[in-house]
């Protein structure tokens, strides 16, 4: 059966533009690759997802979301000094390069290398937007029923593109 308006276990596609509230335009998607995502598994920031429930096919919408209901408040407790002694001799640090580190249990972080001098470097593991408040334009381009894989697995299962 086709879902008539976004809510828990439908599969949503949409198009959107994101601001940052200096105005600046940091994502786009692309008339022929929609954002599809599953609703109500927390596949989307928080704010954006409560935002769109009940919306239908064709509707655009302006919403507004605050740090704490998308990538969170900036954390200055997230910053880190590392000995360059302890980077991979081949790594040549930059300043605004992104390095993943992965802690003793094997989890992933992605932090931004913010500072360096002769002896370390300084990572940022915060989120390169959190603290900010995002302005989004969405417009609904597809509604379905999820798969029963998808549904099990919590997300949409799709052409991979890159």
């Amino acid at each position: 059966m086709q879902p008539e308006k976004v809510g828990k276990d439908v599969v949503v596609s949409l198009q959107y533009k994101l601001w940052l509230d200096d105005g600046e335009l940091v994502e786009e998607t692309l008339a022929d690759e929609p954002l599809m995502y599953l609703h109500g598994h927390d596949n989307i920031i928080p704010g954006l997802e409560r935002a769109l429930e009940g919306m239908r096919v064709g509707e655009t919408k302006k919403v507004v979301v605050e740090p704490k209901d998308a990538y969170g408040e900036y954390d200055p407790e997230d910053v880190e000094e590392v000995s360059r002694a302890a980077l991979p001799p081949e790594l040549k640090p930059e300043i605004g390069m992104v390095l993943t580190i992965v802690d003793e249990r094997g989890r992933s972080f992605d932090a931004v290398l913010t500072d360096m001098d002769e002896d370390s470097i300084t990572l940022d593991f915060n989120h390169p937007m959190a603290g900010e408040r995002l302005t989004f334009e969405v417009t609904i381009t597809g509604l379905r029923a999820p798969s029963a894989e998808e549904l099990a697995h919590g997300h949409v299962h799709g052409p991979h593109r890159h």
